[in-house]
């Protein structure tokens, strides 16, 4: 188990790296759940939810309204604000910048072994896509 504050300590882009796989493993993992007979279907599904907008617009709802502990907002800014050399090709900078601070966010608690809150913060996630 990784601590806490060492899981903090990552750079925020790998904390994304790894959110980014963690994030889209338990979003196919739902919608398998779902429906497993048409995995073409599942996936044209899933885009809503891992794309930059459908992240972004979780990450914003959860900060508006104070879901998120002191710690994970914190985080989850830092990672936004973080210079990044890559640019996004389907969204514009400043919501790319929020997704990456929510798949930061979800690294975090993935490596940190935070498994019950990194639960509840992808099902909230989910039921902020699907309003």
């Amino acid at each position: 188990m990784m601590e806490k504050r060492n899981a903090l300590m990552l750079n925020t882009s790998t904390l994304a790296y790894m959110g980014d796989a963690v994030y889209e493993l338990a979003i196919r993992k739902m919608l398998i759940e779902r429906d497993a007979s048409n995995v073409h279907k599942s996936h044209k599904k899933a885009i809503k939810y891992v794309s930059a907008d459908g992240q972004a617009t979780a990450a914003k709802k959860m900060i508006a309204d104070g879901y998120l502990t002191e710690e994970e907002e914190r985080l989850l800014k830092r990672a936004r604000n973080h210079r990044t050399t890559s640019m996004p090709k389907n969204a514009e900078v400043k919501t790319y910048k929020t997704a990456t601070g929510f798949e930061a966010l979800i690294g975090y608690l993935y490596l940190s072994e935070q498994n019950e809150r990194l639960d509840e913060v992808i099902t909230r996630a989910v039921a902020i896509i699907e309003e």
